[in-house]
């Protein structure tokens, strides 16, 4: 009999309770005993790790966030903190453990496993930039808040003639704002993936304006070298050009707090699945990720310290659709 234990780690994203389900059920119909680990790294440190049952993830499937919690944790970068973990580990008998979480939770998985701890981890994070999976959980769910958002604020904003730079999360990613941009009509989107203009924009903004336009929608990650704050105080100083008054929106944590989405529901259960049937292999120190519409594993040596990069050619398509 296997004792495997879960935990979710980093940045919340919709679904995560669904693959924490998956896990969950998928073991105990093996005949494996299940345990969650409260607070990420920091309660596996603390050993606060908790049997789960069928029951016990019952009904999680529909909510957003995560039920065993998250934590950054400063101490498991530490060797000291890792071999923390580990005895935590050992003294609960857990001979695997899964960690559900983005591209910081996978390098604690990696240094784990380095560390001879059997680890698979399952691709989770609203930024969509974990190399290993084309898309990872979250997204789906995260991109349609914004995507309400952006058609919200296109009403309020012919009301008064007004343009909205809307803020979306991505640090380093500009996945969610460029999606979002193509599929809310925006007149222009800034991502950390290309060197922002603002003469630019203000040019796209006035040319909006002159062509009579009610509104217009300005998507910006937040990781881009002109935030909207920045991109706000620029255009404070040329009004006159913009025609429009200007107003911004970050929806920041907003995105994170939504009830997943079926794709993300699915997503999530399939990618969990996929990690219980890769420690029956013995397969461990892997990524299960979706790929080409297959749940496949990938070595997490090909990628942590990596990040996924976004298809130029999107950015371009949506210049073209301005």
């Amino acid at each position: 009999m296997k004792k495997i234990s879960v935990l979710t780690s980093g940045g919340d994203a919709p679904g995560m309770n669904a693959a924490v389900r998956a896990v969950t059920r998928t073991a105990i119909k093996k005949g494996w005993d299940v345990y969650g680990v409260k607070g990420g790294y920091q309660g596996l440190i603390e050993g606060r790790i908790i049997p789960l049952g069928s029951r016990d993830v019952a009904a999680i499937l529909q909510r957003g966030g995560t039920v065993l919690g998250s934590a950054r944790c400063e101490e498991f970068k530490t060797i000291e903190g890792r071999r923390k973990a580990l005895r935590s580990l050992n003294q609960h008998g857990i001979e695997a453990l899964v960690v559900i979480g983005g591209n910081g939770s996978q390098t604690g998985s990696l240094k784990l496993f380095e560390m001879g701890f059997p680890v698979v981890g399952v691709a989770s994070t609203i930024d969509n930039d974990l190399v290993g999976s084309d898309t990872t959980i979250g997204v789906d769910t995260a991109l349609n808040i914004s995507l309400e958002a952006i058609d919200r604020l296109k009403v309020t904003g012919s009301s008064h003639q007004r343009a909205f730079l809307v803020e979306v999360m991505g640090r380093n990613c500009g996945y969610l704002a460029l999606m979002s941009s193509i599929a809310g009509g925006a007149e222009a989107v800034v991502i950390p993936e290309v060197k922002t203009d603002p003469e630019e924009i203000a040019h796209i903004l006035g040319k909006a304006y002159e062509r009579g336009k009610s509104h217009a929608i300005v998507v910006v990650a937040e990781g881009a070298d002109y935030n909207a704050a920045k991109l706000a105080q620029y255009f404070d100083k040329h009004q006159e050009r913009i025609g429009f008054a200007l107003r911004v929106t970050v929806l920041g944590h907003v995105q994170r707090g939504g009830t997943p989405s079926a794709f993300d529901r699915i997503l999530a259960s399939r990618l969990g699945a996929g990690a219980v049937e890769a420690i029956d292999r013995g397969e461990y120190g892997v990524l299960v990720g979706l790929v080409g519409n297959q749940v496949k594993a990938t070595p997490l040596s090909e990628v942590v310290g990596k990040t996924k990069e976004i298809d130029l050619e999107l950015f371009e398509l949506a210049r073209l659709l301005d």
